[in-house]
């Protein structure tokens, strides 16, 4: 009989355990649609495909290129005279955006995500990271 109790028990023990990863499983994390949020969100998707940075070398160049306008557009440089004006928050070129666009990111430059991610992976192949960025890339 206690043999029974105790099978019992780790079924259920189990059963628990099974249920609580479940749960870990279904519930993605989620991030507020603000800047912060944004850059949080890059820096896990950053992660899942081995491109380097940090918060603050994502922020100090996003405050630089857009001051954190995710519908900025630069309609001035030499990109724009050439007829492809920069974009976003880290004011990306739509042929860079193309090269180095992230799978499982929005296809839309103006998405902050999007935008954030596929600059990091370009300054990540061209510097290194984007922490290594001082100026305009």
């Amino acid at each position: 009989k206690a043999e029974a109790e105790k099978a019992r028990q780790a079924k259920e023990t189990a059963s628990r355990a099974a249920e609580r990863a479940e749960v870990k499983k279904a519930a993605p994390k989620t991030y507020s649609d603000t800047l912060d949020g944004w850059i949080r969100e890059s820096l896990a998707i950053m992660k899942k495909h081995g491109i380097p940075g940090s918060y603050d070398g994502i922020h100090r160049n996003i405050m630089r290129e857009s001051s954190g306008n995710p519908k900025a557009i630069n309609l001035w440089d030499i990109n724009a005279q050439n007829g492809i004006p920069s974009k976003g928050l880290l004011q990306v070129i739509p042929p860079t955006f193309e090269v180095y666009h992230v799978p499982g990111t929005s296809k839309n430059i103006y998405d902050p995500v999007a935008n954030i991610t596929a600059a990091c992976n370009y300054a990540a192949d061209k510097y290194g990271t984007m922490d290594n960025v001082d100026s305009a890339y």
